[in-house]
């Protein structure tokens, strides 16, 4: 098994948190969630740092977070916040997946409260819009471009067979 990390990549709801979980299971790597851990380290959610603290505060702790994994994790699982890749330069964290969906399949996982939680899904159209912004970065930052509407065993296999 290589000891280049796995970053996961890809618009909020494409699976990267469910993706992670089950490449944990395969490989046993551990999984850094890089929205979980903001939240942690300033103790609040997302969306309460959004709000408090501003869009650019919460972009410069991804890239804080960015930098400590470059400079300090090996062989590790990162799931970045939707986001990330389009603020910063993920291909330094590790090797790049770029978990790819049709915008119509992705609204439809979420349910009501998975909105909520998201501040930058305020309403369809805007997220489709965000989307749509973000599709071409999302391509440019990927080593391998992975179709997210397969189960999520057959996708850590896709993983797997790409290191």
């Amino acid at each position: 098994m290589t000891s280049t990390n796995l970053v996961l990549i890809g618009f909020m709801g494409s699976g990267k948190s469910t993706l992670a979980k089950e490449l944990h299971k395969q490989t046993k790597k551990m999984i850094l969630d890089s929205d979980l851990i903001i939240a942690n380290q300033e103790n609040k959610s997302i969306p309460e740092i959004f709000k408090t603290q501003g869009e650019e505060y919460f972009r410069n702790l991804e890239g804080e977070f960015c930098q400590f994994v470059k400079q300090n994790i090996h062989s590790c699982i990162i799931s970045t916040g939707g986001g990330m890749p389009i603020f910063n330069n993920v291909k330094q964290m590790g090797k790049v997946f770029f978990l790819s969906i049709d915008f119509e399949t992705l609204y439809n996982r979420l349910d009501s409260l998975e909105i909520s939680k998201r501040p930058l899904f305020k309403d369809k159209d805007s997220a489709l819009h965000l989307y749509q912004k973000r599709l071409a970065n999302y391509q440019k930052s990927a080593d391998i471009i992975l179709e997210a509407n397969k189960t999520p065993q057959e996708l850590a296999q896709r993983v797997l067979e790409n290191l």
